[in-house]
């Protein structure tokens, strides 16, 4: 049940039968299908019912109250450094983004490069069509300039609500020595621009006055007042640098609203960077003071140290927006937010701090004695909201006590030998194989569901395999186990390389040597051997000598999962090609190179360093040879969207 601080209830999932776990696992019950046509569960309907929203229209909000919660984890998320992103993966996180109930999704900049313009045509086309109860906006970023503003509308017109989103700085310091132009001449940009926009069918145009923390007020509510009459139906206004204080920004919110022309026909918006680590405390402070559009991202990636995470935003107003912000709410469903949580995760390879807010592996987690019994009297000792809120569902072995998980584990697996004895002593030896495969396979998928992840067919086969190679080498596999070999089995970009086998011979006394074995996509086998100052540089150099692509190995990374000498191995790699993949800076308007990354999982630390090498080298040939998924109804992890 959810916590009563929150002042609101979680939707309670089914009861189910659980596996005793040393980590809060993920819901599974965010997924619904519904088979030969029978009538859809009580957990599908509470999904698709749990959330009021307001009529779309682009310049007002009917509800005063609601906030629209505007995500760009695709365009400026992706800006982190090797938070490269392929066409289907940025699809898939799409249509997880539409799942949670964002209203506005910005997909990109299509501008920037065939790619972007692709995966956002792509988005609008599939997502901003989906028949669902809610459709979001599709929106493309551009610069003030008729190119960008025209590529923009072509990529997300495909869309029932389209909306593109233009902007010009407005601060002195960037008018003077970014565009060289005075604020005359940026007014007349903004304006025309805004208009150009809307002379092309676009009937919902956000305009941004970027810097606008450091922008003299006068000329903002100047500017602001131009683009409304030329058509904005949203003003965002951005904190570019993340410079201002709460309290700053709130009362920069106020002033506008008060001061600006026109004011009263438009949506006003927030966009805070965390450069001093205040980006969700002034996204919060700029809708009590008026804003009713929230710009933010999964877990607060993007340029720099980041944008306003979308977890923490939402679930503040959901957990304090009646009691201390006059009743504000958004349309989130946010029992979707984990999974969103760990999509982003794992496609752009930035992964999320354990003590981070809300979607962290610490989030919920009680060491401290005096936090355990508080918990175990009451809960809302120490939570003020339920991981259920979110998409966890409470693990049954209370709060990560190692001799209660494993007395938990002890006793899970006698029951299940007492049950399955006498079973398999009346059968023959070749049944009792076959009996425990479909049951290990059938366990596993359980498993995976209650931890958050729909996989059958091939993947589910690839899976359990991995799963029980590793089981017979390692004695306890925990639920974080799993979690690495889904990843690296699932979150991986479409294969043009597969490692086949890695054999390596290193040591004090020579060279290390390495040869692999890869296979390509027509399933031609090809096997290079080469030197190295050590075993992993070895393998690296005997794939490229395969691949045959010149790569510059930016990042090498690699932690053990749990405890223990048999613990499995993730290593997560950062390269960046010599013949560089490029895109245009949106803010800066440079040329930038493309990184990108790719992670491995193995009880091996060198095979999981080529498994990782081998994928980031994936994502980069796929990207560079614009592989798009043929249907993109296909999608490795929650497929239940249609």
């Amino acid at each position: 049940m959810a916590s009563s601080i929150c002042g609101q209830s979680a939707i309670n999932p089914p009861p189910k039968i659980s596996f005793g776990s040393n980590r809060v696992p993920l819901s599974s019950f965010y997924i619904f299908k519904h088979t030969n046509g029978a009538t859809p569960t009580a957990t599908a309907i509470a999904i698709r019912c749990s959330v009021r929203r307001p009529e779309y229209i682009p310049n007002r909000i009917p509800d005063s109250k609601y906030v629209r919660i505007f995500d760009t984890t695709l365009r400026d998320g992706e800006q982190s450094p090797g938070a490269t992103m392929t066409t289907k993966e940025k699809l898939d996180i799409a249509r997880q983004l539409a799942r949670l109930g964002v209203d506005i999704i910005e997909a990109g900049f299509p501008a920037s490069s065939d790619a972007d313009f692709e995966a956002v045509k792509l988005i609008a086309r599939e997502v901003g069509n989906v028949d669902s109860d809610h459709v979001p906006v599709i929106c493309g970023l551009a610069r003030c300039n008729k190119r960008d503003i025209d590529r923009a509308w072509e990529a997300v017109k495909f869309a029932k609500k389209p909306r593109i989103h233009t902007f010009i700085a407005t601060s002195d310091i960037h008018m003077e020595f970014k565009l060289k132009m005075t604020p005359e001449q940026v007014i007349e940009k903004a304006r025309s621009m805004v208009a150009h926009a809307r002379s092309l069918g676009c009937n919902d145009v956000e305009f941004s006055p970027e810097d606008a923390g450091r922008s003299d007020r006068e000329f903002l509510y100047q500017i602001l007042g131009e683009v409304i009459k030329a058509g904005a139906t949203t003003l965002n206004i951005p904190d570019t640098v993340g410079y201002t204080l709460p309290s700053e920004f709130g009362q920069l919110i106020a002033d506008i609203k008060a001061n600006t022309p026109g004011i009263e026909n438009v949506i006003i918006s927030t966009h805070c960077q965390n450069d001093l680590g205040l980006s969700t405390a002034n996204t919060l402070a700029g809708a009590h003071a008026g804003a009713r559009q929230l710009e933010v991202t999964i877990n607060g990636i993007g340029e720099r140290a980041g944008n306003a995470s979308l977890e923490e935003v939402v679930m503040a107003l959901k957990c304090r927006g009646e009691q201390v912000l006059d009743g504000l709410y958004t349309g989130i469903n946010t029992q979707h937010i984990v999974m969103a949580s760990k999509m982003v995760e794992e496609y752009s390879g930035l992964r999320i701090q354990p003590h981070k807010a809300i979607v962290g592996a610490n989030a919920f987690a009680h060491e401290s004695g005096i936090h355990q019994d508080g918990m175990l009297k009451n809960k809302n000792t120490y939570e003020i909201i339920s991981p259920e809120d979110i998409g966890l569902l409470r693990s049954k072995i209370g709060y990560s006590a190692r001799k209660t998980q494993l007395l938990l584990m002890l006793n899970l697996c006698l029951n299940c030998f007492k049950t399955y004895r006498d079973m398999l002593n009346s059968m023959p030896p070749s049944a009792c194989i076959a009996a425990a495969n479909l049951d290990g396979r059938h366990a596993l998928k359980a498993k995976m569901l209650e931890l958050g992840y729909d996989i059958d067919g091939k993947e589910l086969d690839d899976l359990f395999a991995r799963f029980k190679d590793v089981a017979g080498n390692k004695k306890i596999i925990t639920d974080d186990d799993l979690i690495a070999l889904v990843s690296d089995e699932v979150f991986q970009p479409l294969v043009v390389w597969k490692l086949e086998d890695v054999q390596v011979t290193c040591g004090s006394l020579g060279l290390s040597t390495a040869t692999v074995k890869l296979i390509d996509a027509n399933g031609d086998e090809h096997i290079s051997c080469s030197v190295g100052t050590g075993p992993v540089d070895a393998a690296y150099k005997a794939v490229d000598l395969i691949v045959k692509v010149p790569v510059t190995l930016l990042e090498y990374t690699m932690n053990a999962v749990t405890e223990g000498i048999d613990a499995i191995a993730t290593t997560r790699v950062l390269i960046r090609g010599e013949d560089s993949i490029t895109s245009t800076h949106a803010l800066t308007g440079e040329t930038i190179n493309r990184a990108f990354s790719g992670t491995g999982a193995a009880m091996d630390i060198v095979i999981s360093s080529v498994r990782a090498y081998v994928g980031a080298l994936n994502k980069l040939l796929g990207f560079k040879n614009r592989i798009e998924t043929e249907d993109p109804s296909q999608s490795k992890v929650l497929n239940a969207y249609k």
